[in-house]
């Protein structure tokens, strides 16, 4: 068997937990058959059962409005991807940007096209400020792939109820997999060395967000609550790749406004190196994830790889990862009618937040408790090895399945 894996992101282009997600995946499926990825950028790899190929698409010269000019760029990787000879036996795109590549392969090579849901845009409408028009397209093409598609892959289960509730969609077609997590590089590390740069004081307890800048992720409710925390307890936001410029703009003044009524903001705006990054998960006091919408939430394993303590909101696949009380807190939201996931009551929603992350900067026993019981369910539960096999199987089936079928037409013809 080979494989080829579709993706946007991958190292070092990475922003996103799709792209941790094809890394890894990448990585732990070369053990178990041949592994082809083609991505977004300039990379190049060749291993014995894993290959790279980077494509950079020039759109320097385009006339259209500069925030067409990611859509387009999609549409012309998809096409260098299949431009380039495929000689593998499945497909498999992750994320909107690769999923024409996919329809393009699965129709031009005659092979089974697998997808990965790792969000859905119907239920990301703000994505229309960062797309304008774009966003419609990425509407039609996820849709067209996911009811094309031989199989989908959802990573939690409350993705694929969604997939299954919006599209049309044989609900058997549709698997939940997990995302994971590599427990060799993510484990509590003592490295206080590491946090001296950025300014934090190791010494003092530190609130720590880590995500993207964008609506999605909820980090203006996270800004909203630093008051109803201690003015000790340093708060570090390793957070950048903004949506949209204004998004980024509106970081910038909150962020300012904040620093001028208190200390201990860190706001670390830049790719840091993997030690760093498990430092600041090891270090922190908690970890916050506030998401409005999230189908999974890789940073939250990150965090109780590192035995953090995890304040989440209740939503999504992050249900799925944080238990209630055991590994962390999860915190409700009521939010608002379809179409829209900003809560209701945005006061009330971040003045929750403060209230759970207060209980555990109170309490060192309980963080202690839950940080061990956080590390342990990573481990039982969402290892990349783990994750690479059910996805090699689903792989296995549905070629064996694709070959039953064509027998079939062969003897009826």
């Amino acid at each position: 068997m080979k494989v080829l894996l579709l993706t946007n992101e991958y190292p070092p282009n990475t922003y996103g937990g799709a792209g941790v997600h094809v890394s890894y995946l990448s990585r732990e499926l070369s053990k178990l058959c041949n592994v082809n990825v083609r991505c977004f950028g300039e990379q190049r790899l060749s291993e014995k059962m894993l290959s790279v190929m980077g494509f950079t698409p020039n759109h320097k010269d385009a006339s259209s409005p500069k925030h067409l000019h990611r859509v387009f760029s999609a549409l012309q990787c998809c096409l260098d991807f299949n431009a380039e000879n495929i000689d593998s036996s499945i497909v498999h795109a992750h994320t909107w940007y690769t999923h024409f590549g996919g329809i393009l392969a699965k129709l031009t090579y005659s092979i089974p096209f697998v997808l990965t849901v790792h969000s859905l845009e119907p239920l990301r409408p703000w994505k229309f400020e960062q797309l304008g028009g774009g966003y419609d397209f990425s509407c039609w093409v996820e849709k067209t792939a996911i009811e094309m598609a031989d199989a989908v892959i959802a990573v939690s289960e409350e993705t694929r109820r969604d997939v299954v509730r919006i599209f049309n969609v044989n609900e058997r077609k549709v698997h939940a997999i997990h995302n994971g997590i590599d427990l060799n590089e993510y484990q509590p590390t003592r490295a206080p060395e590491k946090l001296l740069p950025i300014g934090i004081d190791p010494r003092k307890p530190y609130v720590l967000f880590v995500g993207r800048i964008t609506k999605q992720k909820g980090i203006f409710h996270l800004l909203n609550a630093i008051r109803h925390l201690d003015s000790d307890v340093q708060i570090v936001i390793y957070a950048s790749a903004a949506d949209t410029e204004e998004i980024a703009q509106e970081m910038k003044t909150r962020i300012a406004r904040i620093k001028r009524e208190r200390g201990g903001i860190f706001w670390i705006d830049r790719k840091v190196d993997l030690a760093t990054k498990v430092a600041l998960y090891s270090h922190a006091t908690v970890f916050c994830c506030p998401s409005i919408y999230e189908p999974f939430g890789i940073i939250n394993l990150e965090a109780m790889a590192c035995e953090c303590p995890v304040v989440a909101t209740a939503v999504g696949g992050i249900r799925e990862v944080v238990r209630n009380g055991e590994t962390g807190f999860l915190v409700p939201i009521e939010q608002g009618t379809a179409g829209s996931f900003e809560p209701v009551d945005p006061e009330k929603f971040s003045a929750d937040l403060a209230e759970k992350i207060n209980v555990l900067l109170e309490n060192p026993t309980l963080r202690a408790r839950m940080g061990t019981a956080g590390r342990q369910r990573t481990i039982d539960c969402f290892s990349w090895t783990s994750i690479a096999k059910k996805t090699h199987q689903l792989y296995q089936n549905l070629l064996s399945a694709t070959q039953h079928n064509r027998v079939l037409s062969a003897l009826a013809v």
